[in-house]
């Protein structure tokens, strides 16, 4: 009899986590999105006065009071949903208040064409005159930014009531994902027949059995396949809804306009995927070795997750993975380290896989509450790791809510991936300072260059795959299961080189990726990924200093661009020194991983 996931009503209290921190009873939610209706209706009585200090000033609180709101709502709706999402009570709260939160931007879509149409100088006036609206500046600013691809009041209505249309393809390859597909069972080591989900899927990657390996890795790729139709045709979707977006609001094109929201110049994407072309033999090398290590006359794509120590097994209680990640952040402090107890002992987060619930792992800031961390915790060393990767996105939400008025605390998902993976990278430095024993220290090396790995080069990757369909699409070109496939399987076969055997199944994994329904989002991975490894190599060899400049940035928010932030903390993000940093370490690394296998 398969093994399956226990119902979400089967699970600890304990291990889950504290919804009621952000609303004790339903009835709450529901009165505070009575409340925000009808905010949005105050609010919209402003329409037309915007031309005063006091229009502008008090247009902005109330605009504020329902941001504020309609973010714990959202929080909400989205915690109770992921983690029971075949639950269709929970589905309707977050259907409900993202239609809701669709009227309001409807409502209120006067304010920035108002804003752009003030002549030159009159907010600054208007700052003299009152000086309560200093609150507001940098969110007023960062508004201006955007007056060459504002459109007129009719037309910033009618693209803001196609906000529901655009969240289809998300939605439903969401919905598709996580709550409808059904795996099949596999036999694992031990003879026994157990149910395929996402949670399992890496760690029977990561199976010594090379049999269970390349038997989840087929069952994965064929169920894919078998709706190969469903999902080019979501995908695609996606990406029209993409290229609608930037030509509406007269953007060069779709990289522009995803990367104009973050304040980021285009070049950085570029930069970083000709960075890791001109790097391509640094992956071979890795590539080398670990068929080496493995002693596989073929390295297959199934072998890529499994250790290449062999003599080393770890299991991770989740208890003990937080004793471990505590320890290892000591360097920035028992204040910082106080926060994290707070968050390990209050449930901040929900620990294990459950029937229904959300694949992967994220974290979720909620202003007037705290940080909500999701794991699908499954005693490895990647769990631990995960556990240090979304702790540091939890801290760097709570240090900026705590430290920036509401309206400056919400940072730039640029910026986002430095704070989750400096914790990375401090974890693996603690646990390599803590052992001489060179299986196990190779047992952690292997880990650190399959992140990097995985963070750099993959995502990287990722990015590619994500420009090049978009560019195909801009060109008029149609977005079919076989076109996806063939681009797919000539990344891959770009980016791991001759020495691995390219499977014909990898040319589905685009299709199980969600990240490529947020919008050129993951090649901030990989420059985060690099600039922390810059920061933590600060942090450990400078101290106090740098350990002061990184809360700084921290508690930043978006108080600055993020390019400016990141230099506070010390490091250039508009250069390729960081991306070359990491390179270096991870060259470094490989090194040292054919010493102690030579």
């Amino acid at each position: 009899m398969a093994k399956e996931l226990p119902k979400r009503s089967e699970v600890k209290v304990e291990d889950t986590w504290k919804v009621e921190d952000i609303y004790a009873t339903l009835a709450d939610w529901e009165a505070d999105l009575a409340k925000v209706s009808e905010l949005a209706d105050k609010l919209a009585g402003y329409e037309g006065k915007l031309n005063t200090a006091g229009g502008v000033y008090e247009a902005s609180r109330l605009e504020e009071d329902i941001e504020y709101i309609a973010g714990r709502l959202f929080g909400y709706a989205a915690r109770v949903s992921d983690v029971d999402t075949g639950n269709a009570e929970n589905q309707k709260l977050v259907m409900r208040v993202r239609s809701v939160y669709v009227g309001i931007m409807e409502k209120l879509s006067f304010i920035v064409p108002e804003l752009l149409a003030l002549p030159d100088g009159a907010i600054e006036k208007f700052y003299s005159e009152k000086p309560e609206l200093e609150r507001y500046r940098i969110s007023i600013n960062e508004r201006l930014r955007f007056k060459p691809h504002t459109l007129s009041p009719d037309m910033e209505k009618l693209l803001a009531s196609s906000g529901e249309v655009a969240a289809v393809p998300g939605t439903a390859f969401s919905m598709f994902n996580n709550a409808d597909l059904v795996f099949p069972e596999i036999t694992d080591e031990n003879g026994e027949k157990v149910r395929l989900t996402h949670g399992r899927y890496i760690p029977f990657l990561e199976s010594r059995d090379r049999r269970v390996r390349e038997e989840a890795f087929h069952a994965m790729y064929s169920t894919y396949e078998s709706y190969k139709n469903t999902l080019a045709a979501l995908y695609s979707g996606q990406v029209k809804t993409h290229i609608f977006e930037a030509k509406a609001r007269k953007y060069a094109n779709s990289l522009e306009a995803a990367v104009f929201g973050n304040n980021v110049p285009t070049e950085v994407y570029h930069n970083l995927i000709d960075a890791i072309h001109a790097n391509m033999d640094k992956m071979y090398r890795y590539v080398r070795l670990r068929k080496k290590l493995l002693g596989l006359d073929e390295l297959h794509m199934y072998d890529n997750a499994v250790p290449l120590v062999k003599d080393v097994d770890i299991n991770i209680p989740f208890d003990e993975a937080k004793k471990t990640v505590y320890e290892a952040l000591a360097p920035l402090g028992d204040d910082y380290r106080a926060i994290l107890k707070e968050g390990f002992e209050n449930r901040w987060i929900d620990v294990y896989e459950n029937e229904g619930k959300r694949s992967g792992a994220y974290s979720a800031g909620i202003a007037g509450a705290h940080p909500y961390v999701l794991l699908n915790h499954s005693g490895t060393l990647d769990s631990m790791f995960t556990l240090a990767h979304e702790m540091g996105h939890a801290l760097h939400s709570y240090l900026s809510f705590k430290n920036q008025p509401y309206v400056d605390a919400h940072y730039v998902i640029f910026v986002a991936e430095v704070a989750s993976t400096c914790n990375e990278v401090l974890l693996v430095k603690h646990l390599l300072s803590k052992t001489t024993d060179k299986a196990q220290r190779a047992y952690l090396i292997n880990h650190f260059l399959d992140s990097f790995k995985s963070t750099v080069y993959r995502q990287t990757m990722f990015a590619e795959f994500e420009l090049k369909t978009h560019e195909m699409a801009e060109r008029g070109e149609s977005l079919t299961p076989d076109t996806l496939k063939k681009l797919y399987y000539d990344l891959n076969k770009l980016y791991f080189g001759e020495d691995m055997v390219v499977d014909e199944d990898i040319a589905m994994e685009w299709a199980r990726i969600p990240h490529f329904y947020y919008n050129f989002y993951v090649y901030q991975y990989a420059t985060g990924f690099s600039a922390a490894v810059a920061l933590a190599e600060r942090i450990l060899s400078e101290g106090e200093t740098a350990v002061a400049d990184y809360k700084k940035f921290l508690s930043g928010g978006c108080s600055k661009p993020p390019i400016d932030l990141l230099k506070i903390a010390g490091v250039d993000m508009s250069t390729a020194e960081p991306i070359n940093a990491g390179l270096k370490l991870f060259d470094e690394l490989l090194d040292e991983m054919e010493k102690l296998n030579a």
